[in-house]
């Protein structure tokens, strides 16, 4: 329970009125099983020390055939009610913020604060109705809480919205994404040549930023929910053992791609992102009886990683008097991998899909048959991680070391069809 009171403190002859939060803690750990706390603040309401102490609780109606006295009497009752509207006002709010705080955290400093707010709130601006401006306010506000590589992507999409706006010659409401609007997006999307995928997940991302619209108020449309979205499995592509020994016995002349070798082969032996294994320094590593672990924390999740330092990973090391090869830039390092795998010999021809160019600067998916080293990026290193030792290792430690939360999550990560899935799991039954 609380009360605030309202009191002049001051030997000026006009000040601003002070305020006293009273209030009363009951816990155990007090003697008496309870303290009683008074915290005090300052107001910005400007009022007489004559009129506080003498008039403004003592006005009252009496009879007089004075005119001038009865005018005075009502321009003092009309100034008590301006002011007691006024201390209404911010004792309502005082206390409505006091009964959604901790008691253990108010103090004279979050009183203060409170006051402050009274004068200055923070001004809530106006969620937008269309769908491009939503969508910027929805990738702005999720801008902290997700990967930047996630929020290129939204930005890619959004740039998808527009280009559709454009062609419609008016403005896509939240309400317009409905069952009519996912056709005529998908037609436009099909028409501009982008790859079944890339369409539903473009689909999925604006149907999840009406569903946040429609979880702040703004009006969406009923066919929401009847929105669905599939996309189609596609090929895998990892680096199987055979040919991480090609890639590991290939010399190269040229530092870069010995570079990019090295950590190639150090992506695939952890499991890693590239966020994270581009990151790896010596002083990660720790040794633990006859065994080194590598120690660190990813950067997408915030995880705390500890996995094992493998044998091809400690090799490089060896080879680099204990250090990890220089960090590369992320497109340079795509780049490079394809080189090195080109001239490791990676030329068999895969089912896979790759950007083309449809136009002057203007790249979409394909899926073809390419020769395996145009197919290589540096999500390669993660799943043959996963491919490899799936079937070989127990999945919890896999699991472990690539930091997946769910089997689900990891399987989809496997590269092997299920035929071969199939002939691994032989070994568990002859």
């Amino acid at each position: 329970m609380a009360s605030v009171n309202f009191l002049y403190r001051s030997t000026k002859p006009k000040a601003f009125l002070n305020l006293r939060l009273l209030f009363r803690i009951t816990d155990e750990k007090f003697p008496k099983g309870y303290e009683d706390f008074s915290l005090g603040g300052k107001t910005k309401l400007e009022v007489s020390k004559q009129y506080w102490e003498k008039e403004h609780l003592q006005i009252r109606f009496k009879r007089t055939n004075d005119i001038d006295e009865l005018n005075r009497i009502q321009e003092l009752k009309e100034k008590q009610n301006s002011i007691n509207l006024e201390l209404n006002k911010i004792e309502a709010h005082i206390l409505q913020s006091f009964n959604s705080t901790d008691p253990e955290k108010i103090s004279k400093e979050w009183l203060q604060k409170i006051i402050n707010d009274y004068y200055n709130p923070k001004k809530v601006k106006e969620k937008p109705e269309d769908l491009i401006s939503y969508v910027e306010v929805y990738i702005e506000e999720r801008k902290e809480h997700v990967s930047p590589a996630t929020v290129k992507k939204s930005n890619v999409i959004k740039n998808m919205l527009v280009k559709f706006q454009d062609s419609l010659n008016h403005t896509v409401l939240l309400k317009d994404i409905n069952l009519d609007f996912k056709r005529d997006f998908e037609n436009f999307m099909v028409e501009k040549g982008y790859a079944y995928n890339t369409i539903a997940r473009a689909i999925k991302f604006t149907k999840t930023v009406a569903r946040h619209a429609y979880s702040q108020g703004l009006e969406t449309s009923r066919q929401l929910d009847r929105i669905k979205t599939k996309t189609k499995e596609s090929e895998k592509i990892y680096l199987t053992f055979e040919e991480l020994e090609k890639i590991k016995k290939k010399s190269f002349t040229k530092e870069h791609l010995e570079t990019a070798r090295d950590w190639l082969i150090i992506s695939c032996f952890t499991g890693q992102r590239i966020s994270d294994f581009m990151r790896f320094t010596k002083d990660m590593i720790r040794k633990k009886d006859d065994k080194f672990l590598l120690e660190f924390t990813q950067k997408k999740t915030g995880k705390i990683m500890t996995i094992p330092l493998l044998k091809q990973v400690r090799e490089i090391l060896d080879k680099r008097n204990g250090e990890f090869p220089r960090p590369l830039p992320d497109p340079k390092y795509n780049e490079y991998i394809k080189d090195v795998c080109k001239k490791a010999g990676l030329k068999e021809e895969v089912w896979g899909s790759k950007k083309v160019e449809v136009a002057e600067k203007q790249f979409r998916k394909k899926t073809d048959y390419y020769e395996k080293w145009k197919l290589v990026s540096s999500h390669i290193g993660r799943r043959s991680f996963a491919t490899n030792y799936y079937g070989e290792v127990p999945l919890s430690h896999l699991k472990t070391i690539t930091g997946h939360h769910t089997e689900r999550n990891f399987m989809a990560y496997l590269g092997k069809g299920d035929e071969e899935k199939a002939i691994d799991a032989l070994k568990y039954f002859d």
